[in-house]
């Protein structure tokens, strides 16, 4: 699926956090979102997803404007790993989380490549960071499997050592999607197709 925005602006109250971004992304390329931290970058993967409404400018996905129908289209359409991964306000257990993704045995498998599969009857909040990242990342490989096809990642790898981190990129390179990651993962920045930059909200394509 392409992903494509044409002026897209977002704001937290007064604050412009996002402002007149035009971005075109083929489908299946992958491509990296730098910057510093407060630069943007968050916001803009929150506004495609339809977490947060723009303010002004268009986005589509697959050829569909986002805030076309009630929105499950979207949350099918793009599978989502948060930089802050949430583990429910009731005890959620993570196979619970990876059951959600639509395709619960590609998720479990996953899991279990990705070392954590024996924690899968664990509630999420016993679970380390980078344990929590990787559930994470494995729910987002069955949501692929149950048809997304956009992936959006923000710092996938930051809680992970330097095995994890290659890990985790590896599963998220070979997934058959277009790839939007914000990182700070120099290594994983320079495997991606393209690297853009975030500053002040403003966007640029650096590589």
């Amino acid at each position: 699926m392409d992903v494509r925005m044409r002026g897209v602006g977002c704001r937290h109250g007064r604050l412009e956090a996002v402002r007149g971004i035009d971005l075109d992304i083929g489908a299946g390329q992958r491509v990296a979102l730098t910057g510093t931290n407060g630069s943007g970058k968050t916001t803009l993967l929150r506004a495609l997803l339809g977490l947060h409404r723009p303010a002004a400018g268009e986005i589509s996905v697959g050829g569909r404007a986002t805030g076309a129908g009630d929105g499950g289209w979207l949350r099918r359409a793009c599978a989502w790993i948060p930089q802050k991964p949430a583990t429910g306000r009731f005890p959620l257990g993570a196979d619970e989380l990876l059951a959600s993704s639509g395709a619960h045995r590609e998720a479990r498998e996953a899991a279990a490549k990705l070392g954590v599969g024996e924690l899968a009857d664990r509630p999420l909040h016993t679970l380390s960071g980078g344990q929590l990242q990787r559930m994470y990342l494995a729910r987002a490989v069955g949501c692929v499997a149950a048809g997304a096809g956009v992936l959006l990642a923000d710092e996938p790898t930051a809680a992970l050592d330097f095995q994890g981190q290659e890990e985790a990129a590896d599963v998220l390179l070979s997934l058959p999607v277009t790839l939007l990651v914000v990182t700070h993962d120099r290594s994983l920045a320079e495997r991606c197709e393209r690297v853009l930059e975030m500053a002040a909200g403003s966007l640029r394509e650096v590589a």
